[in-house]
């Protein structure tokens, strides 16, 4: 099958109703940080049924629809790499990786971050050195950054919770919105296995940390102790010494 014919597939499962709600949903006016994005109208399972259907789609495929202006095709090539990276070999694993890093430019929305950064990223790194992620969390661009943080939910499922909190701390004072949010996910994800670990971060910072960051991080937390928090009656570890 053709990149074209591939294409094609996709706009005939376009729905101009549906993507004029994604446009509104994802902010693609201007100044808005998915400004100028592209939507055809195409669910979630429509992508990952095409993705199977096209699972044997070749890597300069894969780079052309990663490349498009149009989100589903960027988000059908993700789908199509998290299947080859599954389905792949130590060596077919780190080109994917690799691959994905070179062209983080292109995975430039929450939901296109959020559904491979943790499984591509995350799931290679498990095993090795995390320094590429401080790399990204100190980018200029939002959805770099944004992988960085995403990519320890790989490391939080195997309870390990270091780089996520390393990586909060350089962005507890990130300018986005977006970052707060996910950066607060992930802390509330740490808690969901370890609450001490959560909490010793938030005693810290959360005096200091974005509101909505910390709205995320203790959504799970008691009313009353949501409460404390909200207001910064937390006891700081160093008011215990």
């Amino acid at each position: 099958m053709k990149t074209e014919d591939i294409r094609q597939r996709l706009r005939n499962l376009a729905d101009e109703e549906k993507a004029a709600v994604l446009r509104g949903f994802f902010k693609t006016g201007p100044g808005q940080y998915g400004e100028g994005d592209v939507f055809l109208g195409i669910t979630v399972p429509q992508l990952r049924k095409l993705a199977r259907e096209c699972r044997d789609a070749s890597d300069s495929q894969v780079k052309n629809l990663i490349r498009s202006a149009v989100h589903e095709e960027r988000m059908l090539a993700l789908f199509l790499l998290i299947g080859k990276y599954g389905r792949g070999d130590l060596k077919e694993k780190k080109d994917i990786c690799e691959f994905y890093l070179k062209h983080a430019r292109f995975v430039n929305n929450w939901d296109l971050v959020d559904l491979s950064a943790p499984v591509i990223v995350g799931d290679f790194l498990l095993d090795r050195s995390r320094k590429p992620l401080y790399t990204l969390a100190r980018s200029a661009s939002l959805w770099e950054r944004r992988i960085a943080i995403l990519s320890t939910f790989a490391f939080i499922k195997q309870r390990q919770f270091y780089d996520t909190l390393k990586i909060a701390e350089v962005l507890l004072l990130d300018r986005e919105d977006l970052i707060h949010k996910a950066v607060g996910w992930m802390l509330r994800e740490v808690g969901k296995r370890n609450m001490d670990a959560e909490e010793g971060f938030l005693r810290i910072h959360c005096k200091k940390m974005p509101r909505t960051m910390l709205r995320y991080a203790i959504e799970r937390f008691a009313p009353s102790k949501r409460k404390l928090y909200h207001e910064g009656k937390i006891r700081s570890p160093e008011s215990d010494a």
